[in-house]
């Protein structure tokens, strides 16, 4: 609910505070004491467009807040969630417009877009102008009242996840006939690469080895000279080093008694000679093993140029990407012979939610229909009651191919002068075609009287409903908006006594001199001040004792 209007240099506004009840909030004052301006400044936090002529001191801000408190609506807190604002008990939405005429946005002192603000403001209020049509004329808002009578929340939600399923399903069944027109396109190219990797037969890192096989044997006569001149030096020549250190040993080993670091000495020396005879034996033995082989370099250099040309062909550089390659097109070429039965398989499962999707369709287009008459009879007798007694509702629910909401589209039809008697006569035409504003928030205030219990209304705001009517037309809609009021926050601005009689909390614009100013403002009613001020909207600016007394009898019913 709204349980504080905050307004600073609005028009002829300076500084205002409402602070509203939770039940019904009525307006009054007379006409050109700013009731409109007020609701113009209510406009600014709903998302409505910024006028830069509402600034009257240039020199200083424009600055409007609403503080609401949201409760545990689901609504609310999902649209906070997705838009990554803070989850607070209480809501302020703020609008400003500074001295240059830009105009900025905040949820909860976050900066927000316009259309953010927009898209939260209508989950918190509900508000109805003159010449307004907003949701009532919309088919999803009329499918709501039916459903809502229909008492069928849960069987939607039933249906709407079976709805959604569907959708999912159908879209991954044409995705793959998308695939597979796609596969079968490219299905005998990716057969012929495939086949000519597989014949290729390449293992793990064979190229990469092949490529350092071949650079050992294309060097094999350099390296088995250096090899064995090695060996020659170490073992076979006139002086051989191993030989020669075998010498030195025997030379120092008599002395080793006589000098502290001698045997240390002796002992490198020696695993130095061991090392080199060791190291001697495997010169040999890698020598015995290199030997320039023409047969096996002309069967690599075939096999590198093979791999090179495929490696070229595939855009890669290495055995694993080539083999990748490979495992990926043999899993294309398997998903060909899969993908028939995957589609069949798809189908079936698509066919399967749709009709259990239209299944629940059916029972809840039944619902619905059973809901007409008696919502139309309720509807048009309430019409009587508010001063139209010639105007009638008429619902058309007319067959569509299965949506978010059913296989239904919901639409109110509506003729303000019906003949009477003869309903079949009337020239009934869409509510957004004929209905005048006085007529459609009166027809608003009808139709949510009779869905208050089933669904979570937000604050209700109705901008002069009594535009009209008056007497006992007047009393039997601020009967219903106090029914209404009983379980949700009701504001309304009104010129009928009738109507500010059965408020909860009376609020009274006036207009007052400040500083040879004229200021817009408001201040709520005591009881004494109540009873006078539906005197004065019944016989004047002078009431009579008779008016007093109407007025007090007014606020004891």
């Amino acid at each position: 609910m709204l349980q504080r209007l905050s307004i600073s240099n609005y028009a002829i506004i300076d500084e205002l505070e409402i602070d509203f009840s939770g039940k019904l909030n009525v307006i009054t004052g007379e006409t050109g004491a700013g009731k409109s301006i007020i609701m113009g400044a209510l406009g600014l936090i709903l998302g409505e467009r910024a006028d830069t002529a509402a600034l009257v001191k240039k020199e200083k801000k424009c600055v409007v807040e609403g503080f609401f408190q949201a409760g545990q609506k689901k609504a609310v807190a999902a649209f906070l969630k997705a838009n990554e604002l803070d989850n607070e008990d209480q809501l302020v939405l703020r609008r400003e417009i500074s001295t240059s005429g830009k105009s900025r946005a905040f949820i909860n002192d976050t900066p927000v877009n316009l259309s953010q603000l927009q898209q939260l403001s209508t989950l918190l209020v509900d508000l109805h102008q003159q010449f307004d049509t907003l949701t009532l004329g919309e088919s999803g808002f009329q499918r709501e009242v039916i459903d809502a009578l229909a008492s069928q929340t849960e069987l939607l939600d039933e249906y709407q996840q079976a709805f959604r399923k569907w959708q999912v399903v159908k879209k991954e069944a044409e995705e793959l006939k998308g695939q597979k027109q796609q596969f079968d396109k490219e299905a005998d190219y990716n057969r012929f690469q495939f086949t000519e990797l597989e014949e290729a037969g390449f293992k793990e890192n064979e190229l990469e080895d092949m490529d350092a096989e071949l650079k050992l044997l294309n060097n094999a006569e350099g390296i088995k000279a250096a090899l064995s001149k090695t060996f020659f030096e170490l073992s076979e020549s006139e002086s051989p080093m191993v030989q020669q250190l075998k010498i030195i040993i025997n030379q120092l080993n008599p002395y080793t008694s006589y000098h502290p670091d001698l045997p240390s000495l002796l002992q490198r020396l020696q695993s130095a000679q061991i090392e080199l005879q060791d190291i001697a034996g495997e010169v040999d033995r890698i020598s015995d093993h290199v030997n320039y082989d023409p047969e096996k370099v002309e069967r690599l250099n075939e096999r590198l140029s093979l791999g090179y040309k495929l490696q070229k062909k595939h855009g890669v550089n290495t055995t694993a990407e080539l083999l990748s390659i490979q495992a990926e097109l043999q899993d294309k070429l398997q998903a060909v012979l899969n993908i028939d039965q995957a589609i069949e398989q798809k189908e079936k499962e698509k066919q399967q939610l749709y009709d259990k999707a239209a299944l629940l369709a059916q029972k809840i287009s039944a619902n619905r229909k059973k809901q007409v008459k008696p919502f139309e009879d309720k509807v048009n007798k309430l019409l009587q009651q508010v001063g139209m007694p010639n105007a009638r509702i008429k619902t058309m629910i007319n067959p569509v191919e299965l949506t978010e909401s059913g296989a239904d589209v919901v639409e109110f039809l509506f003729d303000a002068n019906v003949p009477a008697g003869d309903q079949a006569k009337g020239q009934f035409l869409p509510l957004r075609k004929v209905a005048s504003g006085g007529e459609l928030s009166r027809l608003m205030l009808c139709i949510k009287s009779l869905v208050a219990q089933s669904v979570d209304l937000p604050t209700m705001i109705f901008d002069e409903i009594d535009t009209g009517i008056s007497g006992e037309a007047a009393r039997q809609v601020g009967i219903i908006m106090k029914e209404l009021a009983a379980k949700r926050q009701v504001i309304c601005i009104t010129h009928q006594p009738q109507i500010a009689g059965k408020a909860d909390a009376h609020y009274f614009v006036y207009k007052e001199i400040v500083k040879d100013l004229v200021k817009t403002n408001i201040r709520q009613l005591t009881r004494e001040e109540r009873i006078t001020s539906i005197a004065k909207m019944l016989s004047g600016e002078k009431p009579t004792a008779a008016a007093m007394e109407n007025a007090r009898e007014m606020l004891m019913n």
